[in-house]
């Protein structure tokens, strides 16, 4: 009871079942200084919750944060898709995940790394996962080398400590990497914030219309803010005052009504114009050039509302390139289909089988699964409701045409361990060297040649400082010479 009449009672504190607790702060207890007793099971409830209170943290993409948004269409592009999501008028909530790839949860934001750029559309048709980045490319073309290239990036299992000697070593014997690499020791390596930088599907997707007709897409989201990058300098001070810098900047940003936003525009290639395209359009390591296929604008995103619980709406959300609507498909792109298994699997690892179940994860259309039980199942279904099909009790029943499931595409030959080679300027290094003189500018240069001085410096190995020139040589001539009288 309360002397005050007017003043509002505490709830009581209670136990996860609902049972009041008779202290907050003090143990059941032998005497005021005995030993403690086991059956204090509020006490045994709070130490074994606190134990367990982190999920694994993700193997890669373990730093960032996040905002919910909406996504409006701003523009007619029903002639290449029919997904609900992009059709003209329609308004999408979504959610906004942005990451570093390589670093742990307690690493800086502004270490120099690819940042992550990964979107949940709440679509009528079920969840639409885009899984990208903040570049165009990746280092990588084949979802086998993907666990090798994390771990190169990774710390030594001896010393626990970063090697820019494994980074390189495993850079310099992948020359698909090149494009990525060039782009990371690039001003483009240290956005400003998550808000100034741009977002890209980086793989290649198929878009399917009304009638049928197959479409190769990529998607760019450009940013509204503008492209702004900080030096290296000014991102290792701020390592070391605001090692949360970015989230910090995106949470305040939102809060102040200074709500980010993003254009999505797209190139589209036509279906039949892929299979003799100068390079592998599905290649993960190659951009479109615009002059091939210009942008085409779709819609904008805006993210104006910060997350009420960090932990249940950004650790726990889970982003999958599996999760795919009516009218939009994969590709032959192999790191694409290698993550269309890859990504779920980790979800079930780490946030457990029923994730999709998770409010953040759960979409706003029907759901009506068979699949069954696995530890944390929440939803319930109909005690009599079937729980197998082909069934004869009303169970739902697969439907081809609200599924729309696209034709892929076609494929025949024997089976092989390798690339395709059949695009006439399929090589790695032309683009790299092509951004490095048609799109930096001279004092982008200056920079780029300064921070690839300071790697080298960094590496021991002679073999990884042989094969660090040798890698540049390759991309770009002057650049190489450049660097080496830097470090000379």
């Amino acid at each position: 009871m309360t002397d005050n009449p007017t003043e509002p009672t505490a709830p009581p504190t209670t136990t996860l079942s609902g049972e009041p607790v008779a202290s907050d702060e003090h143990s059941l207890s032998v005497g005021a200084d005995g030993a403690i007793a086991l059956h204090d099971a509020y006490l045994v409830e709070k130490l074994a919750q606190f134990n367990r209170e982190r999920v694994p943290e993700r193997v890669v993409h373990a730093k960032g944060g996040g905002a919910f948004g909406v996504f409006r269409v701003t523009n007619d592009v029903s002639a290449w898709t029919k997904a609900a999501v992009f059709q003209v008028g329609a308004e999408t909530e979504l959610l906004a995940r942005f990451s570093s790839v390589a670093g742990e949860l307690g690493s800086p934001d502004t270490w120099r790394d690819v940042r992550g750029f990964a979107l949940k559309f709440y679509t009528s048709q079920g969840n639409y996962d885009m899984v990208g980045n903040n570049t165009p490319v990746f280092f990588i073309r084949d979802g086998m080398k993907f666990p090798d290239f994390i771990h190169s990036q990774k710390r030594l299992p001896g010393s626990h400590l970063r090697d820019s000697d494994m980074q390189w070593d495993f850079w310099t014997l992948s020359p698909e990497s090149a494009q990525q690499v060039t782009y990371l020791m690039g001003d483009r390596g240290v956005p400003l914030s998550w808000r100034h930088m741009q977002g890209y599907s980086s793989h290649t997707y198929q878009w399917l219309n009304a009638v049928g007709e197959r479409f190769w897409v990529k998607y760019h989201f450009l940013s509204d803010q503008g492209v702004r990058n900080i030096t290296a300098a000014q991102a290792e001070r701020l390592a070391g005052t605001d090692a949360d810098y970015y989230i910090r900047d995106l949470w305040d940003a939102i809060e102040r009504g200074e709500y980010p936003s993003w254009t999505l525009k797209v190139q589209v290639m036509p279906y039949e114009e892929a299979k003799t395209y100068r390079f592998n359009p599905f290649d993960l390591t190659k951009v479109w050039p615009h002059e091939d296929y210009p942008l085409i604008e779709v819609g904008r995103m805006t993210l104006n509302r910060n997350p009420e619980n960090y932990f249940a709406q950004i650790e726990q959300a889970t982003f999958a390139p599996s999760n795919l609507v009516p009218g939009i498909s994969v590709s032959p792109d192999k790191m694409l289909l290698a993550r269309v298994f890859a990504y779920r699997d980790a979800h079930r690892y780490r946030v457990g089988a029923n994730s999709s179940q998770l409010p953040v994860n759960a979409p706003k259309a029907p759901v009506n699964s068979y699949t069954r039980d696995g530890a944390m199942r929440f939803t319930v279904d109909s005690p009599t409701a079937p729980v197998y099909a082909p069934n004869s009790f009303g169970g739902p029943v697969a439907s081809p045409e609200l599924a729309s499931e696209s034709p892929g595409w076609e494929s025949d030959g024997e089976l092989v361990r390798a690339a395709a080679s059949l695009h006439a300027e399929d090589d790695d290094f032309g683009q790299a060297g092509a951004m490095i003189r048609e799109v930096f500018d001279d004092a982008a240069r200056e920079r780029f040649v300064a921070t690839l001085a300071g790697q080298y410096r960094a590496l021991t190995r002679p073999e990884v400082k042989e094969r660090f020139f040798s890698y540049w040589e390759a991309i770009d001539h002057q650049i190489a010479e450049r660097v080496r009288q830097a470090v000379e």
